[in-house]
């Protein structure tokens, strides 16, 4: 018979909190084989607990097809996990659900996933729905509230968001902007209230803060990459650092189109003997550098090398954007096809 543990060490990647202890003893175990890289025992004792309702469960599982590892990769199914925990108030999940549906195209129904979770302050979440305030894509126009949400997406040190608050600034007239930053300060207090009543209440965690493992960093939706649009000037909304137009261009307008989730062309970041080696870095660059967030990582094996591989990505010009982040970070990278 299991024993329910009391006390666990916070480690990567899964999310686990408290929950009754007959289900929190089968997830942890499977926490457990995870940790361990026994994906097949992980998702057997996940199964049970997250068709019975389990949140946490439910995540993990999401987590495991995003991944691949146990299951076959299905972005789909993930994304079903993904809803059924999100709607328990897995605030993990919901963040995931949202940025994938947009990912997909579906926007209706990732808007209210994104408000929830702009309105609880994850950046991403504020980024995405500032780029649709600001172009009228989406979600209506409204140049106050876009700018707002970029300051708060900025404030988090979210880069894109930093690089567009300054091309806003040529467009939005000062009285605007300083409204907007008055309602970022007061969209800072109303975070801070919402992350307390939700965490402390709807999701409790465990006194040494929320549990999460995994052999790899939290699987996240990619954001979409830009293409030109015509209409009014507007600043571009990218994830690389936009290209300087030249002194007497208009600035072309960029709205944001669905990520691809398929394609032959990745990025390698590095190749090591050792593979533990190329998991470190994927943690580290994953947390540093923001055009690798939600990206599926790949442990290529060839011989005793392993090499550290991100994507898919649809074109080579995706894929060269984003190693021109990757170099900018001091790291190595170049762009391959599968």
């Amino acid at each position: 018979m299991k024993k329910t543990r009391k006390h666990f060490a916070p480690l990567l990647g899964l999310a686990l909190t408290m929950a009754a202890a007959p289900a929190l003893a089968d997830v942890k175990d499977g926490v457990d084989a995870w940790g361990r890289g026994d994906f097949q025992t992980a998702i057997n004792e996940w199964r049970g607990p997250a068709n019975q309702g389990d949140a946490d469960a439910q995540f993990n599982m999401g987590q495991a097809y995003k991944l691949g590892r146990g299951v076959p990769q299905d972005l789909a199914q993930a994304g079903d996990w993904y809803k059924k925990a999100a709607d328990q108030g897995h605030l993990q999940a919901n963040d995931n659900y949202g940025l994938l549906l947009f990912q997909n195209n579906r926007r209706s129904e990732a808007l209210p996933y994104l408000q929830a979770s702009a309105e609880r302050g994850e950046p991403r979440a504020q980024y995405v729905l500032g780029t649709g305030h600001f172009n009228g894509d989406f979600v209506e126009k409204d140049w106050i509230k876009a700018y707002a949400l970029m300051t708060r997406a900025s404030a988090q040190e979210l880069p894109q968001a930093t690089s567009n608050l300054a091309q806003m600034d040529r467009f939005i007239p000062v009285e605007d902007r300083r409204r907007a930053v008055e309602l970022a300060g007061q969209m800072e207090q109303d975070e801070k209230r919402i992350r307390t009543a939700q965490i402390g209440g709807l999701r409790p965690t465990p006194s040494s803060g929320p549990v999460q493992t995994a052999q790899l960093p939290p699987s996240r939706p990619a954001l979409p990459d830009p293409v030109p649009a015509p209409g009014p000037v507007t600043p571009g909304v990218t994830y690389a650092p936009a290209p300087q137009p030249a002194p007497t261009a208009p600035v072309a307008a960029a709205a944001p189109v669905r990520a691809t989730t398929t394609g032959n062309w990745r990025v390698q970041l590095g190749a090591f003997s050792d593979e533990n080696k190329a998991k470190s870095l994927w943690s580290r660059l994953e947390g540093s550098v923001s055009a690798l967030a939600g990206l599926q990582p790949y442990l290529v094996r060839a011989g005793s090398i392993t090499r550290l591989q991100a994507g898919p990505f649809g074109t080579r010009a995706q894929a060269d954007s984003t190693c021109g982040q990757v170099k900018a970070s001091g790291n190595d990278c170049i762009v391959k096809h599968r």
